[in-house]
């Protein structure tokens, strides 16, 4: 699998701050002690096909993400982040961070975080929570704690590891290593944060529905009568309740909508797949054929039927994400949206 790579070394110093900041953004703010010296910089991110990791290289900085900037994008992956240096700062909670180098730690795309770290280099897991909900109560539990010890230690050298022999695994791999990675994330995290018993008992309620409304969603998506009224019944909530809960999704209409275009993006990226694009469309509420182009259109970047046919080319890489593929200069954002469950 290739990484996408963004540098700032052919771009002239004065520039090099703006250009690392517009790579990032909307995801993270980034802040430089003296921009005018320059700012060289690099980023190199796969696409895992579920989760992601970036190695980036870069001088010192402070990275904010605020509730702005979660506004404006509202993914809120999990990330796992291993540096060479102290990382200090504030995670979502607002629990103060004091890292050491060398050792994970976690924090939320979802909550506003503050980093600030010297000149380093450093690897960071990107785990959608709908990919992972299993483990959603252990990172929320784990986030801005640094998980030490000799399972900190596992953790650590299993995504260098990765980061090493990124470029040379496939996609047939990626079931596994999905498997392998859930595993090890448990096993290591887990005795940090001390999680006993029933965990679902001090896990943040807003979590816990999210999860539950996702998963109804999911089994769902095929149902024209998917709505407010519906997940309210099955999810036990009420309308103001569940509102509140999707309103950084952009509201219920457009959660379903994205959850709907995800299912069709992966089945059209099944080469071997023989449903006709307008039955795809319909299987996951899609009755109208150019309301369909479109919205996939403005999600993915490319029509479904220029995304079927790479596909069927092999052109369609998942090293690169299904919208970032389609796009000529990705940002850090295109590709965490493209992210999806195995």
């Amino acid at each position: 699998m290739q990484p996408i790579v963004f540098s700032t070394a052919a771009i002239d110093r004065v520039k090099q701050l703006d250009a690392w900041r517009g790579w990032f953004d909307p995801v993270f703010e980034a802040e430089a002690a003296d921009p005018e010296r320059g700012f060289p910089a690099s980023s190199e991110t796969w696409d895992f096909i579920g989760f992601g990791l970036s190695r980036v290289r870069a001088p010192k900085l402070r990275a904010v993400r605020t509730p702005e900037l979660i506004r404006r994008n509202p993914v809120d992956h999990w990330v796992v982040t291993i540096g060479n240096v102290r990382t200090v700062g504030q995670a979502g909670t607002g629990r103060p961070m004091d890292i050491p180098a060398g050792v994970p730690f976690v924090t939320s795309l979802g909550r506003a975080v503050v980093s600030a770290r010297e000149a380093d280099e450093r690897l960071q897991l990107y785990l959608p929570r709908d990919a992972f909900p299993e483990l959603g109560l252990i990172l929320e539990k784990a986030e801005g704690h640094p998980v030490g010890g000799p399972l900190g230690g596992l953790l650590a050298d299993f995504i260098v590891l990765l980061s090493q022999n990124a470029s040379a695994l496939t996609g047939a791999q990626m079931p596994n290593l999905s498997v392998a990675l859930r595993g090890l994330l448990r096993a290591c995290i887990m005795p940090t944060v001390e999680v006993e018993g029933d965990t679902h008992a001090s896990a943040p309620l807003t979590i816990i529905r999210m999860q539950k409304v996702t998963r109804l969603v999911d089994a769902h998506l095929h149902d024209p009568s998917l709505g407010p009224a519906l997940i309210c019944q099955l999810a036990g909530m009420s309308r103001s309740q569940l509102y509140r809960l999707l309103e950084g999704e952009g509201g219920v209409g457009h959660f379903i909508q994205r959850r709907r275009l995800r299912r069709c993006c992966a089945e059209l990226s099944d080469a071997s797949g023989d449903r006709s694009i307008w039955s795809v469309a319909m299987r996951f509420g899609f009755y109208d054929p150019s309301s369909f182009s479109r919205s996939f259109k403005k999600e993915y970047g490319t029509t479904p039927r220029e995304y079927r046919d790479a596909a069927r080319m092999g052109l369609t890489t998942h090293a690169l994400g299904p919208r970032a593929a389609a796009l000529q200069n990705p940002t850090l954002r295109d590709l965490l949206q493209g992210l999806r469950p195995v």
